[in-house]
């Protein structure tokens, strides 16, 4: 495609932006080419700054449930905005959005919000270790849980997509205090707890992986590591950033009835804004100061726009939770009918496409797929119309604002991918 203002952009960028992005993966490093600069959203659809549109499944990495701009969320939006956008103190609609999480999560009896999803997973981490007096932590190959300095051990997402072994700028000592297993085995996570029992603090866990791409857990997978936290006495955790309201209205653990000590959350609870949040039970979460002892704070913690914007998905999901059926058919029409030799992964509205005819059902097996071949497949899409993640390693998204008309296109626009 030709991209003349995308081009100019993206020159501009580098001179002031490390690779001309503020995200790795939006740099098009591991597909080639130039990302298009966005101009606008609207239902499902994006327009770049050259007037190109496309239908767009990467739906800001999974936040747009309801797809782009919907009215709910500007209405809301600007009712803050005759307000004020920041305050630094409580606000009424911050317990709000915290009553309708724990409604639909009722594992998560306490919440607390912050900024991103790598917020969330560090201070997750922070009070597992400080309510069991414990430093080790287990995560999945392949699984990313933000840029936690002790979690970027055999990530997935932009980690996988760049080919990095880990990451410059981490000291051994924080990589020491976690254990990489390999995602979707019980075999080596009862072999972990085994040597390590006494020590473990937490597993963390997407119980959906979606940052190798879309990949479910095996069956008894999720149980196995529930039944082993309780016995050792470690504490489950869900990293639900992802999945939460998306993959159901109370995420992984309704869906796989799964009840994790900790959750964390994000993406979709923002509607497009940055937010993020944490939560599990009474007891742990009374540790968190300022009633408990394990420091963590945020200035823009609970934004008034950010919670605003969320309170509107959420109230929205709560009143019409058909939503749900009509997203996951959607996605199973656009899932059905894949390019030769491509393996599907689907879990409700997450999906990837796989350049490998062999399943795949962790890091290694997503890792067989062929790079090259998805680059290809990602820019006839691309040039057909259809905006889809820049990496083999990322989930694809539908939206409820995606008609059978999108999906069909999307579909016909890979059936004609010509290899």
């Amino acid at each position: 495609m030709h991209l003349p203002k995308s081009e100019a952009l993206l020159e501009r960028a580098r001179r002031v932006i490390p690779g001309g992005v503020n995200s790795p993966v939006r740099a098009f490093r591991s597909v080639g080419g130039t990302p298009p600069f966005i101009a606008r959203g609207d239902g499902p659809v994006i327009t770049d700054v050259d007037g190109n549109a496309y239908i767009d499944y990467v739906c800001s990495w999974g936040p747009l449930l309801l797809g782009h701009r919907h009215p709910a969320i500007l209405d809301a939006l600007r009712a803050v905005l005759d307000v004020g956008t920041s305050f630094g103190a409580p606000t009424e609609r911050e317990i709000r959005l915290a009553e309708l999480i724990q409604a639909a999560m009722p594992s998560m009896e306490m919440v607390r919000l912050v900024n991103s999803g790598t917020e969330a997973t560090m201070s997750a981490l922070r009070v597992a270790r400080g309510f069991t007096g414990r430093e080790l932590a287990i995560k999945f190959e392949g699984c990313y849980h933000g840029h936690v300095d002790s979690l970027l051990v055999k990530a997935g997402s932009g980690v996988a997509t760049l080919g990095l072994p880990d990451t410059a700028g981490v000291p051994r000592a924080f990589a020491d205090t976690t254990i990489a297993l390999p995602y979707n085995s019980i075999e080596a996570l009862e072999a972990a707890f085994s040597a390590h029992g006494d020590r473990i603090a937490s597993v963390i866990v997407e119980p959906v992986a979606g940052n190798m791409g879309c990949i479910p857990p095996a069956p008894g997978f999720l149980e196995a590591m529930r039944r082993l936290c309780t016995e050792h006495g470690a504490l489950l955790i869900f990293d639900e950033v992802m999945t939460g309201f998306r993959v159901a209205h109370g995420g992984a653990q309704q869906l796989y009835g799964i009840r994790p000590d900790l959750t964390t959350i994000g993406k979709v609870i923002g509607g497009g804004l940055p937010i993020a949040g944490y939560g599990g039970r009474t007891d742990i979460m009374s540790h968190v100061a300022p009633v408990g002892p394990i420091y963590q704070a945020g200035t823009l913690s609970g934004n008034p726009l950010a919670v605003a914007a969320g309170i509107a998905v959420l109230e929205h999901l709560a009143g019409h939770p058909e939503v749900y059926a009509g997203i996951e058919e959607r996605t199973a029409a656009l899932c059905a009918a894949p390019p030769e030799g491509v393996t599907v992964n689907r879990v409700g509205s997450m999906f990837t496409f796989f350049f490998t005819d062999q399943p795949v059902t962790d890091y290694e097996s997503a890792k067989r797929s062929d790079t090259k071949k998805f680059a290809r497949f990602f820019h006839h899409m691309l040039a057909s119309g259809v905006y889809l993640a820049p990496s083999q390693f990322e989930a694809g998204f539908v939206s409820a604002a995606h008609s059978a008309e999108d999906i069909a296109r999307t579909a016909a626009a890979a059936a004609a991918f010509p290899g």
